[in-house]
């Protein structure tokens, strides 16, 4: 089993080999296998708006008001956010922001 590699789409080490292709059973990611740039992870790269890195930990300030999911309240212009979390997903950042509810 040494000669299957780990997906490149979630980094499993599950991986199978099926009719040629293969396969991920945690994601369900098929792959070739043939072209060895295809079986490298790529890191994913999460950027602030002027193109700094971001890093776990890091502190930001919110550029635009952006609205709490679930609520009607609202994330103000200016407000420092503290510890972010670098997340999977359909957004990248994830945090407390101080004196809110959540």
């Amino acid at each position: 089993m040494n000669d299957i590699p780990v997906c490149p789409q979630c980094g499993s080490t599950l991986c199978y080999q099926d009719r040629g292709l293969f396969a991920c059973p945690e994601c369900a990611h098929e792959w070739t296998g043939n072209d060895a740039a295809e079986n490298t992870i790529h890191p994913r790269i999460v950027t602030d708006a002027i193109g700094n890195r971001l890093a776990e930990g890091d502190n930001v300030s919110v550029i635009k008001d952006l609205k709490v999911k679930g609520t009607s309240a609202v994330v103000k212009v200016g407000t420092r956010v503290r510890n972010i979390r670098l997340v999977a997903g359909d957004h990248d950042i994830d945090c407390k922001i101080p004196g809110s509810a959540r």
